[in-house]
Order: C-alpha cells, then sequence, then structure tokens
C-alpha cells in the first residue's frame, strides 16, 4: 500500500502537533504556511537589543506537550523548563498589590490575608476546581464533542454529574460572587475567562477549572521562552520527515464529490489524500472553500476577544515586578461590556505585562527589560484604531506610572505596536479574534466546529477556533482529537 499524503494549512501549535503526530504513524505529511516562519501566534520577534515572545505567553498543562514527545519516544526532559517562584502580580487602582507564589498554600494565604476570604472556603473552591477538571477534561477537552459514542461512556457521565451538581452551566461571576466575600476575589477569579476570551460575567461557570491550572498546579516558563514550544515541534516534525513549504499561501482546497483531493497555493496545485486546515474556520470557509455552504449557526457565532499589544523596550529594571502581572480596573463588568457590547476599549483597561527578560536574561540589555504590554480589545469592526491606540497608550502608561511611582514614558526605548487589524492579516484570524468563536453563552461548548467535516470524507480541522477551543492544552488537543478521525477515515 502507499504512503498516504496528508496536506496541513497553517503550522500553528496545532497544526505542527498534527503534523508531528501523523508523520510517526507512517503519513507523508506536508504543513503549508503563508508566513516565512512556523508557530502562528506562537513566534519570537527581535527588536534592536530586545527580544519578545509575541503570542501566548503563559505555559499550562504540559502534560500534553508531553504526551507528543511520549507518542515519538523522546525524553520530555529535554524540554527544559524553569519553575516560577511568582506566577503573577496583581495591581489594584487603590494601592493593594497581591503577589501570588508558585505555592497553593501560599497563594491561599497571600488572598485570605490580604482580601479577607476564609481559608476553608478557598481551599474548598479550589478542590472543586481540580475535581471539576479532572472529571470534565476527559469529555470537554480531551475527546469529540461531536460523535455520538462519547455521549453513552463513563467520562459523559461523570463529566454530567459534576455539571448539573455545581451548576456549571451559572455563568462564571455567579459562582464567583456566590464564593467569595471580597469584589477582588471575584474579579480575580473572574479574569480566567480572558484565558480563551470570553466574557466571565456570560461565560459558563465550568470555565473556572482553568484557575486549577494556574494555582493547584506549579507554574513553568520553557527556559527559552514560549517559542520554545513551537520550536521543539517543528524539530520533531523535521526529524519525523515533514515537509514544509513555507510562504506559500494556500488560496483554495480542491473538493471532488464528497471527497478533498488537495490544495492550490500561489505557485501550484497539490494532490493529497487528506486535508488538515489550522486556519480560523471561518476563513477555511470564507476563502478556501467559498462555493461550499458554510455552517452559519457555527460561524455566526460571537467572536472572542482581541488585543492590542505594545512591545516596550523598557531601560530599567523594576524588581516589584515578574514574569507575570495584571493591573485591574476599577470596574470589570464595564470593560468586558464595552469589549463584547460597545465595540470599544474603556480609559481603565485590565492591562497585562509578560516580563520575559526576568528569567531569559537575554532577551533584553542588563538592567533593561522587554515589556509585552498587552489589553484585552474587541475585534476588529470598523474602528479607528490609529486613534484609539494613542489613547490606549497614554491610558496605559498613566495607569502603570501610577501603580509604580513614577513616570515609566521616560524608559521606552523602543516600541512596535500589535492590534486586531494586524493580528487578522498575520495569523487570519477572523476580525483579529484570538481564540475563534467566544464562550459566552452555556452552550458554547457544543457549537464550537468539530474537528472534522461533515460534509467531506477526508477534511480535518484543528487550532483554537475548533473544539476543544482556545489556550495551548486545547489546541493541542484538536490536533489528538482530529488525527484519531484521520486515521479512522483514511485508512
Amino acid at each position: 500500500m502507499s504512503t498516504k499524503k496528508i496536506i496541513i494549512v497553517g503550522s500553528g501549535v496545532a497544526g505542527l502537533a498534527t503534523s508531528v503526530r501523523l508523520a510517526k504513524r507512517g503519513f507523508d505529511v506536508h504543513v503549508f504556511e503563508s508566513n516565512a516562519f512556523p508557530g502562528g501566534k506562537i513566534n519570537s520577534a527581535n527588536y534592536g537589543d530586545y527580544r519578545f515572545d509575541r503570542g501566548p505567553s503563559v505555559f499550562t498543562g504540559p502534560k500534553y506537550l508531553k504526551e507528543i514527545y511520549d507518542l515519538c519516544g523522546e525524553d520530555f526532559s529535554e524540554f527544559e523548563m524553569v519553575p516560577l517562584k511568582t506566577s503573577f502580580n496583581y495591581f489594584f487602582n487603590d494601592g493593594l498589590r497581591l503577589n501570588l507564589s508558585n505555592k497553593r498554600d501560599e497563594i491561599i494565604e497571600e488572598i485570605c490575608s490580604k482580601l479577607g476570604e476564609d481559608r476553608s472556603t478557598l481551599e474548598a473552591y479550589l478542590d472543586k476546581a481540580a475535581k471539576n477538571y479532572d472529571a470534565i477534561a476527559p469529555m470537554f477537552i480531551e475527546a469529540s464533542l461531536h460523535s455520538w459514542k462519547n455521549y453513552t461512556g463513563k467520562s459523559f457521565f461523570k463529566a454530567l454529574s459534576r455539571i448539573t451538581k455545581y451548576k456549571l452551566f451559572s455563568t462564571m461571576n455567579e459562582e464567583n460572587q456566590a464564593a467569595f466575600k471580597n469584589p477582588k476575589t471575584v474579579q480575580l477569579f473572574n479574569r480566567f475567562a480572558s484565558y480563551n476570551g470570553s466574557d466571565p460575567y456570560q461565560a459558563p461557570a465550568m470555565l473556572n477549572m482553568i484557575g486549577h491550572l494556574e494555582i493547584n498546579q506549579t507554574p513553568y516558563l520553557p527556559k527559552n521562552g514560549m517559542i520554545q514550544i513551537t520550536d521543539s515541534l517543528y524539530q520533531l516534525a523535521q526529524k519525523f520527515g515533514v515537509q514544509f513549504h513555507f510562504s506559500e499561501r494556500v488560496i483554495e482546497i480542491l473538493k471532488e464529490k464528497n471527497n478533498v483531493k488537495g490544495v492550490k497555493t500561489e505557485k501550484g496545485t497539490y494532490d493529497a489524500d487528506a486535508v488538515v486546515s489550522n486556519m480560523d474556520v471561518s476563513f477555511t470557509y470564507e476563502r478556501l472553500m467559498q462555493d461550499v455552504p458554510r455552517p452559519e449557526k457555527t460561524l455566526q457565532q460571537e467572536k472572542s476577544s482581541s488585543a492590542v499589544v505594545f512591545y516596550w523596550g523598557i531601560k530599567k529594571s523594576f524588581p516589584e515586578l515578574t514574569l507575570h502581572n495584571i493591573f485591574f480596573t476599577d470596574d470589570y463588568k464595564a470593560e468586558y461590556e464595552g469589549i463584547f457590547k460597545e465595540k470599544k476599549v474603556v480609559d481603565d483597561p485590565t492591562i497585562y505585562i509578560n516580563i520575559t527578560s526576568k528569567y531569559v536574561k537575554g532577551d533584553a540589555p542588563e538592567g533593561h527589560e522587554n515589556w509585552f504590554t498587552m489589553i484585552n480589545s474587541p475585534v476588529d469592526i470598523g474602528q479607528d484604531w490609529d486613534t484609539e491606540i494613542d489613547r490606549i497608550r497614554k491610558n496605559l502608561i498613566a495607569k502603570i506610572s501610577k501603580a509604580l511611582g513614577e513616570d515609566i514614558s521616560q524608559y521606552i526605548e523602543m516600541e512596535e505596536i500589535l492590534d486586531p487589524r494586524k493580528i487578522e492579516s498575520m495569523y487570519h484570524g477572523k476580525q483579529g479574534s484570538i481564540y475563534g468563536n467566544a464562550s459566552n453563552n452555556r452552550y458554547a461548548a457544543f457549537r464550537r466546529h468539530p474537528n472534522f467535516s461533515k460534509q467531506f470524507n477526508n477534511l480535518f480541522f484543528v487550532g483554537v477556533s475548533v473544539h476543544p477551543g482556545g489556550v495551548i492544552p486545547l489546541a493541542l488537543n484538536s490536533a489528538k482529537i482530529a488525527c484519531e478521525y484521520l486515521e479512522k477515515r483514511v485508512n
């Protein structure tokens, strides 16, 4: 039997993971990437003396990456990770600061002592988050929600019992308000909605289990920064014979009756026994399959948030900052209403600053820091982003300067900016959305696009815009699920 040829469109973390899994299974794998580099949103940029991870910055769920290493017979200890001394520093407008360590007991003590929460209540909340994750992940994260056979096994009934017992179809905010006394604690745990670009005042309480990954588990940073994740997968892919076609944009997925038969690029036509799209699922239909009926109920759902990022080279070191830093707004609800209803950035947005030079010393000159300074934003619907960015920049500098007690603008010696328009053009996220559809209703998990096509027998989908959703661990699981379907259908 001849070797089956698989074409993957896009080399984001899910596309890379898919290529490794399929190549290890003996498929002839070709990856087409419009950019000149692999990795999708997980990529790196050097601006003068500063290096930045340009995309995702929080590393959770390393077990899913280890799974790929184990599949390949590789030693995961070679993927060096640095345990974080401090997981997150939080700054509130009234001057309160939370410094959360890498140990659960110390985190609980910090929250209870500064926010007045009951220790047993917080412990019970975190224990529940861990149990919810253990019960729900096998069904909602590690398996397809689009196969009826998965609704008859033990994992489904275990997940269902947790969802109904703890009312996990209420909202994140409702559950957190019921659990905690201090509005700052509620805000702290509502923040986890941002991990997949959703609104905690609409997103189901099921997402509160994300806190388990950050608080109950030891936080890490890959030794060389987040780029190490996609670099390692790219190296594994090359080791197993995956062929990469960089700077070659796919412009059409070729079809014949109920099968796809290859792709057409700007340079030529390529046959394949199956195609896997790691492109945003909306653009897969709109740009690569224009003559195919679209699953409108799925594609027309509300999009996730986008982002505005300032990459700042700072000619000073700030010891009060760590790798992950959050500067909260006073009105979280207004911020999310701005993002999802009014489609604007409020004057006092929550700010996230990631500083990899705290751990990766070569990322900035000695005594300097590389600030990845980000706010969540609405998607691009035609706003005047040039004017908006000027306003946002002034507000961010004023807010951070007040919190740190000095004018930070004097220390900014280099600057690059990423906005929703660039996110769409660089990473092909619909309207600049980072995670595809938002999870802003109780049925969002069921309404994500499946990892396989219902119309074409040999077309599959991976990445954050399809099941199981945003963040790196989920993207890696999308690759696993799609590969399982592909092997069954193609073989």
